[in-house]
């Protein structure tokens, strides 16, 4: 039987990958790609562990989940981050063909948005699920990055 979860459950595991890179040191971003709801694919950022500057949350669960699925496309899965994609991986999400993407909180600076980057014109697009709890642990990691600094 399939439950009927709904964006913002989806949402807080993401917050919880979110929370498990703040931990590590990392820009607290995570992420989950979903498939009838169920969570197929788990990340969050590792750009500072693996010295890897594409290692973004979108970057590994895009890979988690085509491993899952044993196919390059992610028609009919979801993604849920907790920050607006950038263009790197707004362009990763494009050619994946991802049906849908939920994000928490908006980047208004380097987000796809802000960087005029198109995704596939099939997926649909939800912004601002649970904005603040996003926003509110990416500026506690900012202000402790700066008092550490």
């Amino acid at each position: 039987m399939i439950l009927p979860f709904d964006d913002a459950y989806f949402m807080k595991r993401a917050i919880q990958e979110a929370e498990a890179a703040f931990e590590k040191g990392e820009v607290p971003i995570g992420a989950v790609i979903v498939v009838q709801n169920k969570i197929i694919a788990r990340a969050h950022n590792l750009t500072e562990q693996l010295n890897d500057v594409t290692a973004h949350a979108e970057m590994q669960a895009i890979t988690a989940a085509a491993n899952f699925l044993g196919g390059k496309y992610l028609q009919n899965c979801t993604l849920y981050v907790t920050l607006e994609p950038c263009q790197m991986c707004a362009g990763a999400l494009y050619w994946s063909q991802i049906s849908k993407i939920v994000y928490a909180a908006t980047d208004t600076e380097r987000g796809f948005g802000a960087m005029g980057t198109k995704l596939h014109p099939k997926t649909e697009i939800v912004g601002g699920i649970m904005e603040n709890e996003a926003a509110d642990l990416l500026k506690r990691f900012f202000i402790q990055r700066r008092n550490l600094n």
